[in-house]
């Protein structure tokens, strides 16, 4: 499929791609709202009526939003974001306003290039999967530092304050 999205014009590439980041985000956030509406078993699913999912909902409506867009920016984290988003009972069409911009984002990080790479990627685990590896461990070490890092420095300045 990579091949076929690579050798499409940017427009079609990015109109396919936005597309595919809608349905597989609205598919995880409709999870969500199965498993809070009992539809689904889960073990925390009892969690989400607790003073605290409510509290957590309240902040998302009123704070949260951003979070949603900018998740689509990231691998992984945009899956628990819009989960959560079904999870504490976001209005579907907040959810869905918030989340377009992000499908928008997904579409052009990845026909402007992110595909490219998962590809290069994959060509270089097939001839050193101890390489691929060795790169995608190292790029989980830099997000991390980054992170601790920006927490170091958020706790220090309010520790200054």
């Amino acid at each position: 499929m990579i091949d076929w999205v690579l050798s499409k014009p940017f427009a079609l590439a990015f109109a396919f791609l936005a597309a595919v980041a809608c349905v597989r985000s609205q598919c995880t956030y409709w999870l969500g709202r199965a498993v809070r509406a009992g539809l689904l078993r889960a073990p925390w699913a009892k969690r989400l009526s607790s003073q605290g999912a409510a509290k957590a909902r309240d902040k998302l409506e009123r704070w949260g939003w951003p979070a949603i867009p900018v998740s689509f920016l990231t691998v992984g984290f945009q899956t628990a974001v819009n989960l959560s988003a079904g999870l504490i009972g976001w209005r579907w069409w907040r959810y869905t306003l918030a989340a377009a911009p992000g499908w928008a984002m997904w579409g052009s990080a990845y026909a402007a290039g992110g595909l490219a790479v998962f590809a290069a990627l994959a060509q270089v685990a097939q001839r050193s999967p101890v390489l691929a590896a060795a790169v995608v461990q190292t790029l989980v070490v830099v997000v991390l530092t980054a992170i601790a890092w920006g927490r170091h420095r958020a706790a220090r300045r309010r520790g200054a304050s």
